[in-house]
């Protein structure tokens, strides 16, 4: 594809506009497959620019082949406007691709929540956008719709469950071939989930009304990206791994204490039959046709938020150069990949690259913290070098976290119209002094042209021989574990629990099932720390962890600290005022 970037991000068109016209020339999806060397019968074709992989025959023909090198894509603490990480990653492949490298990505799927809220789809922007956005932004392939039914089946196998139990004798039970199971309904962790921001449905009560309507109880909504079933899809290794880590999940306890699961419930089964064409993922393409797999979803700071495991296997088989992404910054994202998906996957990556703006960094520097659908204090708009320096510091404290993995870190300055060469400067002294590489890269206005810098940046950080080792060992006291990456990563003093988070940490701690299982923490991605108005590099606090959930299926013990929640709010302004159709093409507009 050849987009003139001067006719389009050149003269303002908006995301959507540019993406409109990439898809006059978009490459045939089998095209793109076949370049890569897909064959015929591993591409799943979903009209002609999208398809599913079977990854499974696809691992299977090309087990013998080498590996390619691993790149993950991560940033500094963002502001609430998002500091262009997907939008990196796609400039990043599309400048790769400029040097004649056999390049792929691996991003997340969108979430409806915030597509239809403040912050967009996530398929990058500009001149640096994986296509085509329509689709990719309303639900795709119909992955996030497999994991609601998956995970309300198993919603609705509790509530049933405990009507039945409710409603007739052990006697009754047995000849309908139901055990009784007695479950506690002040404990049941499950809850029902939809994939937008909806904040009246954090709390409910379900069952009104007759015997016959269900079991009365207080019961809950997560967003669909929260769920353990997509977290889950990150991080399971074939479709047979998928069918015992669902049957693993715990869906509550019994008034014993018992965990009670989905096997226990006979419903496991049924919610794998939803995801067996999920775990296949998707291919689409970068506007200049690099292909971009499209898989597992987002939010890191309240799930795993990292694309998938398969995706990236089949990836490193097929390509040089490979590029995922995790969410937010290196103290959310980052971590979780770093001590999570890489020992799930047994991947070594070669580097990572670290997002970061002026913008960002002077917001860390004494900025006003700026908000989505205002205007932009006027503070951005002028030069303050002072601020800029000030603002590195969050910027160092992310690369020596990355440094502490023994891999590679390059910062990416993501370049803005009005940043200037005295602040892009402080920027490169604080990498360099940090012993990081830096590039400075134009990718949102000019695509893979804007960003050769950064991708000869890569490609040199990818020829060092990494010294990959995790923060913690899965045999360390879980209390230990989070105290490490709370000091480690976080920069805390220490930990503080409320009383109920201690006693299901020491809970977990007692249990050999669940003693071992890995760290999955849950913390506001706007701060290092647990509050998300505090910027830069706080000092002489305490991470509070208020409570702990279990992912027993994922594998995951889940730390929640502060005051975050597993369903989003939807703001005053959100984007779906802005999203139309044109009704005499069908066209839809408004998205970014």
């Amino acid at each position: 594809m050849a987009l003139d970037w001067k006719e389009l991000t050149g003269k303002g068109a908006k995301d959507y506009e540019i993406a409109e016209a990439a898809e006059k020339q978009l490459v045939k999806i089998k095209d793109v497959a076949a370049k890569m060397g897909l064959t015929d019968d591993e591409v799943l074709p979903y009209g002609h620019y999208i398809a599913k992989i079977d990854y499974a025959r696809a691992l299977d023909r090309l087990a013998d082949k080498p590996n390619g090198k691993y790149i993950d894509v991560t940033a500094i603490t963002p502001t609430p406007l998002g500091e262009g990480k997907s939008t990196t990653t796609m400039g990043l492949v599309q400048g790769l691709g400029k040097l004649g490298l056999s390049v792929t990505a691996a991003i997340r799927q969108p979430s409806g929540g915030p597509t239809m809220n403040i912050k967009g789809s996530a398929a990058g922007g500009g001149m640096s956008q994986c296509v085509p956005l329509t689709p990719f932004s309303l639900g795709l392939t119909g992955d996030i719709n497999a994991i609601m039914n998956s995970h309300n089946l198993g919603m609705v196998a509790v509530n049933s469950r405990m009507q039945h139990e409710r409603n007739y004798d052990d006697a009754t039970l047995e000849k309908r071939g139901l055990k009784r199971l007695d479950i506690d309904p002040t404990r049941v962790e499950f809850g029902f989930i939809m994939d937008f921001a909806a904040q009246c449905l954090r709390k409910i009560i379900i069952g009104l009304g007759g015997k016959q309507d269900g079991y009365l109880m207080e019961s809950k909504f997560g967003i669909a990206v929260s769920s353990e079933i997509m977290a889950i899809l990150a991080v399971a290794s074939d479709l047979k791994d998928l069918r015992a880590r669902l049957g693993r999940i715990v869906v509550a306890y019994d008034k014993k204490g018992k965990p009670v699961t989905t096997s226990d419930l006979d419903v496991a089964g049924a919610m794998t039959a939803w995801m067996v064409e999920a775990l296949n993922p998707n291919l689409l393409q970068t506007l200049e046709g690099q292909p971009c797999f499209v898989h597992a979803g987002p939010f890191a700071n309240i799930a795993i938020g990292q694309s998938s495991i398969v995706a990236d296997r089949l990836a490193l088989k097929l390509a040089d150069y490979h590029v995922t992404e995790s969410g937010f910054a290196a103290d959310i994202g980052f971590e979780k990949f770093w001590n999570l998906k890489c020992r799930f996957s047994g991947l070594v990556p070669n580097a990572a690259v670290i997002v970061a703006t002026v913008r960002a960094l002077k917001c860390h520097g004494g900025a006003p913290i700026p908000a989505p659908g205002k205007p932009l204090p006027e503070e951005y708009k002028q030069v303050n070098v002072g601020q800029v320096v000030k603002g590195c510091e969050n910027l160092v404290h992310h690369v020596n976290v990355v440094k502490k993995s023994g891999i590679s870190p390059v910062v990416c300055i993501n370049s803005f119209v009005t940043d200037t060469k005295e602040e892009i400067d402080a920027i490169k002294k604080a990498c360099v002094d940090a012993g990081a590489r830096v590039a400075v890269s134009d990718h949102w206005l000019k695509g893979g042209e804007g960003a050769i810098e950064l991708a000869e940046a890569v490609k040199d950080a990818c020829n060092d021989k990494p010294n990959f080792k995790f923060l913690y060992e899965l045999d360390q006291p879980l209390k230990d574990r989070v105290e490490v990456i709370a000091k480690e990563v976080y920069g805390a003093d220490g930990v503080d629990y409320s009383p109920d988070a201690l006693k299901k940490i020491d809970g977990f701690q007692k249990d050999p099932a669940t003693a071992n299982l890995g760290l999955c923490m849950v913390k506001t991605h706007l701060s290092l720390s647990d509050n998300p108005t505090i910027k830069g590099v706080p000092k002489g606090w305490r991470l509070f962890v208020r409570d702990v959930l279990i992912y027993a299926g994922a594998g995951f013990v889940v730390p929640v600290a502060g005051a975050i929640t597993l369903m989003p709010g939807t703001a005053s302004d959100p984007a779906y005022r802005r999203v139309d159709v044109d009704t005499a093409t069908g066209k839809v507009k408004g998205l970014f």
